[in-house]
């Protein structure tokens, strides 16, 4: 199967640019114009993906696409931000490598956006269950919360995220999430109590807090307390405490501090709790994924701290994508064994240090200016910056003994402006120490403690008190310094993604593409400069087994299969195509080209080849379909010969066929004829046990010869049952009822088959003896017999009379007649008996009847016995009775053991009788 790369294949403009010639500005911002134009919003820069905001929705984020991109090769669809978060994770879940995706951008380019849909398609590609449901489902809920929050309309964006999140996502070794941490930076707090003109305060306000009550009903505080902490001011020193009124000034700044505090340690609260709902639940090693979404570079007319405490942020993030991308560029060389070529490029850390410097850095000075004794105003603040940072080639400021910029009147005297990467910042000095400080009065913190409304009380901890610190906390600046350290260093711990995302225009609209707009934001990001630096080296570098697949119809010796090695195809390819060995250098897994222009050669080369293979492929399949057709008609020619010659045959062979029928059916008329004459005089005996039969003279005759002698078998065994009369006909059935029953089964039915059943053994109604009996018995005795009863308390046999009426089952005793047991037939559950050559059987009994226990009889009328026991049975009750043939029966009778009962020899009990306690094996009466 080919392997498409679609950077090359049906594109619009080119898809990465590292491919794009010739390489320039004009040339790049053409590129992603005429991509953008036809909704192609995004572009590979080798693995960085460049995002332009469309300011719409595109059908390109569906659930089909999510499966379009799924464990696909990075350039073999054509570029998408799936693309990149599918190659981050799957290298996180199966090589082990923790991912970290940087969204970096301007305010309104997108990069909120971006990173929900990192995390959507995460969240559907990797595993499902009900457990995992719900920890996808809690990190992508947690996103509209902190937005709700967090973010604000702005006069660039209407969803500006005006607060940094970084979150942690957690999976487990099979790729599952287990859950995440989220760390934010910066909330732009100053929004709560004043916002730029056409700009709105945070998303919360507008959905929650309408109808914006009072504030002491809101958060549970005694009016008159907080009336006094917004007026008066108290001061600890030594041991003194000082109260001071407020002016008006210092009044309205305790109002906004509190504020600016409350919905700042509200949101950090909130963050908390979040983490708190999504934490991992287990502590086995985890892979960590890591999505930045952080603010933009901002260059606003009016800059103040917050702006420049921004644009340090990503001064940082641009830092560690230069040290990334050229550390991955060269870490790649020499995985693969190929020679690096060092590039100059600007490198930010310049500005970076002119910022964070412990001794000479902006923020350093800041805080120092905030912590020392005497008056500190905002201008002294200045003065400071200009005697220490006058020289430096990124600080610019009209106060600065730097002459060359005295006369500049774009630079206002209360200003300074850096030099950034992303282009040149002035930043209005005024509030610089006030929101560097961030002092909040004590008296307002111990206001707060004093509320009612648990979360409030709990917000500020520093109002208690028995816990007075007079430690000043740490400055702003200082916090976020170190907060943004802790970034840098997690983020150098994982291997890094890139989304760059490019704002195409100012107005929020779609389908406008500003040239001058893109190329300040390509500029400042460097997204040139990464190029050129990714091209340095090789522009185009693939894998020996995709390269192979698509260019090995190049060459006869790789053309159709190529049996080897994939590497040692490319060479053989490569070599046959006499491209200049200059061109490319051969890895230890992929094949690296340095100049566009000869992978160009390449799907020029294949191109023409797909278009010759074509041509070849429409000769062979036209000649084919000829062909096919000429056979086609060939064979049917052939097939409506020979039906013609076979129907001109068949009207002959029907003739010859009908004639022949006819003599053939005159000929078997007369042997069948004689066949039945000469039966007539050879018929066999009328005798049913008589197995002879004439042979058959003809072998058409087979069946009705079959027929015949079963027809004559039935005639004379009709003949032989009319001679019986009604008496020899019962006994025949019982005969018959013992054959069904027993052969095959008893080892004693052959023995009985010629005794003729006789039933009344003893002649009762002769016998003066038993007439006791008799006179007791008022019913018809179908059996009269003395058999051999077992007693169950010693073993030992006792004979017995054993009577058979229609209705019960008697046992009297031999001498006196007296009736010992009777019992009705209904009461009779089975019989028992072995498969053996011996005369014991056992008689079950209900439960009710067989309180004595069942009877185990013997006698050498067994067969005749059980089959009238059985027919009787079914006369009177309608039901069968249950005749068992088993070498294990049970008896009732024996509850106990019998120890007179040994095993004899010559009359074995073979047998095995059981109780529900003991066992009989093998016995028999002496």
């Amino acid at each position: 199967m080919e392997v498409k790369t679609s950077l090359l294949d049906d594109m619009i403009g080119v898809g990465d640019m590292v491919l794009l010639e010739p390489l320039n500005e004009d040339s790049f911002i053409d590129n992603l114009k005429k991509r953008f134009d036809h909704s192609e919003v995004y572009t590979y820069i080798g693995s960085v993906v460049i995002s332009i905001n469309p300011y719409r929705p595109l059908p390109i984020y569906t659930p089909e696409k999510v499966e379009e991109y799924r464990n696909r090769n990075f350039y073999e669809l054509s570029p998408h931000i799936f693309a990149l978060s599918d190659e981050a994770y799957r290298s996180l879940r199966d090589q082990d490598k923790d991912q970290c995706i940087l969204i970096t951008g301007e305010s309104g380019a997108g990069k909120t956006e971006a990173s929900k849909l990192v995390m959507s398609y995460v969240a559907a590609v990797c595993g499902k269950g009900a457990e995992v449901n719900q920890v996808k489902e809690q990190l992508l809920q947690s996103n509209p919360v902190l937005e709700a929050f967090g973010n604000a309309k702005t006069v660039r964006n209407d969803n500006s995220s005006r607060f940094g999140k970084y979150m942690d996502i957690e999976f487990d070794f099979k790729g599952d999430p287990l859950g995440g941490v989220i760390s934010n930076y910066l909330l732009e707090k100053s929004r709560v109590v004043k916002q730029p003109r056409g700009e709105r305060n945070f998303h919360i306000f507008y959905q929650i807090l309408s109808g914006l009550k009072e504030i002491c009903e809101l958060t549970g505080i005694d009016q008159s307390v907080l009336e006094r902490a917004f007026s008066f001011r108290t001061v600890e020193a030594k041991q003194e405490k000082v109260s001071t009124t407020l002016n008006v000034a210092q009044a309205y700044y305790a109002r906004d501090a509190l504020a600016k505090n409350l919905y700042s340690r509200l949101f950090s609260w909130l963050v908390t709790r979040i983490n708190e709902s999504i934490k991992a639940q287990t502590k086995v090693r985890k892979k960590v994924m890591g999505v930045l979404d952080i603010y933009g570079f901002e260059i606003f007319e009016d800059n103040s701290f917050e702006q420049f405490i921004i644009n340090y942020c990503n001064e940082k993030l641009q830092q560690i994508f230069i040290e990334l991308t050229l550390k991955e560029e060269q870490e790649e060389y020499i995985r693969e064994g190929i020679e690096w070529t060092h590039i100059e490029y600007f490198n930010n850390a310049i500005i970076c240090d002119l910022i964070e410097n412990n001794q000479t850095g902006i923020l350093a000075m800041l805080d120092e200016e905030c912590l020392r004794p005497g008056t500190v105003t905002d201008d002294t603040f200045l003065e400071k910056l200009n005697q220490v940072c006058a020289t430096h080639q990124h600080f610019e400021s009209r106060m600065s003994k730097c002459s060359r910029f005295l006369n500049d009147t774009s630079l206002p005297h209360s200003c300074f402006r850096i030099q950034h990467y992303a282009g040149k910042v002035m930043y209005q000095v005024e509030g610089f120490v006030d929101k560097n400080n961030d002092l909040l009065y004590r008296d307002l913190s111990q206001a707060m403690w004093k509320a009612s409304h648990s979360l409030i009380k709990a917000l500020f901890p520093e109002g208690n008190p028995a816990k007075i610190n007079l430690k000043r906390p740490p400055t702003a600046g200082s916090q976020f310094k170190a907060s943004v350290a802790t970034l840098m260093k997690n983020l150098q711990t994982k291997n890094p993604n890139y989304i760059r995302c490019i704002k195409p225009n100012d107005k929020k609209a779609a389908h406008i593409f500003n040239d001058a707009l893109v190329c300040h934001q390509i500029r400042y990001l460097g997204l040139l400069e990464n190029v050129r630096v990714r091209r340095a080296g090789y522009a185009f570098r693939q894998a020996y087994e995709p390269c192979l697949e698509r260019y090995k119809m190049l060459c006869k010796q790789t053309w159709p299969h190529w049996r080897g090695p994939a590497r040692a195809g490319v060479e053989v390819l490569f070599n046959e195509l006499e491209i200049p060995e200059e061109e490319f250098s051969f890895g230890r897994s992929k094949i690296f080209i340095r100049n566009p222009r000869t992978l160009f050669k390449l799907e020029d080369l294949r191109k023409q080849r797909l278009e010759d293979l074509a041509t070849l492929i429409e000769k062979i399949y036209r000649g084919w379909k000829c062909r096919t057709r000429f056979l086609l008609m060939k064979k049917s020619q052939i097939v409506i010969a020979a039906w013609y010659r076979r129907y001109a045959q068949q009207k002959k062979y029907q003739k010859i066929k009908s004639s022949a029928i006819i003599v053939q059916s005159y000929i078997r008329g007369w042997k069948m004829q004689k066949y039945f004459l000469e039966m007539k005089n050879k018929m066999p005996s009328l005798s049913p046990i008589d197995k002879n039969w004439p042979a058959r003279p003809y072998l058409f005759l087979d069946s009705t010869h079959k027929e015949l002698k079963r027809i004559f078998h039935l005639w004379r065994c009709k003949k032989y049952r009319d001679q019986f009369t009604d008496q020899q006909k019962l006994i025949y059935e019982e005969k018959l009822e013992a054959s069904e029953l027993f052969k095959d089964k008893k080892a004693l039915y052959p023995a009985s088959v010629g005794q003729p059943f006789q039933g009344a053994y003893l002649e009762i109604s002769k016998n003066p003896k038993y007439k006791k009996l008799k006179d007791a018995v008022d019913e018809k005795i179908i059996i009269a017999e003395v058999v051999n009863k077992i007693n169950r308390a010693n073993g030992k046999a006792t004979s017995r009379i054993f009577l058979l009426t229609k209705n019960n089952v008697l046992l009297a005793d031999q001498k006196s007649g007296n009736i010992k047991s009777e019992v009705p037939l209904g009461d009779v559950t089975k019989v028992s008996m072995s498969s053996q050559n011996d005369g014991f059987f056992a008689v079950h009994l209900k439960e009710v009847a067989a309180v004595k226990g069942d009877f185990l009889l013997s006698s050498d009328h067994l067969i005749e016995m059980a089959t009238k026991l059985y027919r009787t049975t079914l006369s009177q009750t309608k039901q069968k009775l249950n005749i068992e043939i088993s070498d294990e029966y049970v008896s009732c009778l024996l509850k106990s053991a019998l120890p007179s009962m040994q095993c004899a020899e010559k009359n074995p009990f073979m047998c095995e009788l059981k109780t529900s306690h003991v066992p009989l094996r093998c016995l028999s009466v002496r």
